[in-house]
């Protein structure tokens, strides 16, 4: 097999197994994904073809990856930041990730985590409204269960702090609904047990 045909092979089995594992999630096939993956593929084969020169398919496998993967990478570079306290840089970074137009389940994803870190940074009137903007944009598809649970469990969260106890508990039941054996399940289930066992108590 001829390094251009190598190359079609990997760029396209790349993108094929990220719209399987896409599908499994419940985030559906992106488009948008499927098709830069496609023409990166096409023209580094075309191009290697035209020059004659041989293409490393692993270099080009990893240089495919970042590029279609550029928003996610840099969302999982802002939740480490995010986890060293460095909330605002964070932002900036998803701010940045965004300005990559990523794809729509992409966007969904670095959208829920701003929402994530708007919270860190004592701004739940911000993080409501992102994450509202999460389930809206999500009710065409494109969030997985995964992040479904996140977002519903971290707005419950947002209104819980802005007072809007009734909204919370909503929201905290969907994310228990969502993935109950997740982390943001367990999470939910607990504020939601902690809620009943605070209306038990009797007042003073």
């Amino acid at each position: 097999m001829n390094f251009y045909l190598m190359i079609l092979v990997v760029g396209l089995s790349y993108a094929f197994l990220f719209g399987f594992l896409s599908h499994i999630r419940r985030e559906g096939v992106s488009l948008q994904f499927t098709l830069e993956a496609a023409l990166i593929t096409l023209l580094v084969s075309g191009l290697g073809y035209l020059t004659r020169s041989d293409v490393n398919p692993i270099l080009f496998l990893v240089f495919l990856y970042l590029v279609t993967m550029r928003s996610r990478l840099l969302t999982d570079i802002a939740n480490l930041l995010s986890g060293r306290g460095r909330q605002r840089d964070a932002i900036t970074i998803l701010q940045v990730a965004l300005g990559l137009f990523p794809d729509k389940q992409t966007r969904l994803i670095v959208l829920t985590n701003m929402g994530v870190v708007q919270l860190l940074r004592k701004n739940p009137a911000s993080a409501e409204g992102i994450l509202n903007t999460v389930l809206d944009e999500a009710k065409d598809g494109g969030l997985g269960i995964r992040y479904e649970a996140a977002c519903q469990y971290n707005l419950g969260i947002a209104l819980r702090e802005l007072g809007n106890d009734a909204k919370s508990v909503r929201h905290f039941r969907e994310a228990a609904e969502a993935f109950p054996g997740s982390p943001y399940g367990k999470a939910a289930e607990k504020a939601l047990e902690e809620r009943r066992q605070g209306k038990k108590k009797p007042t003073a």
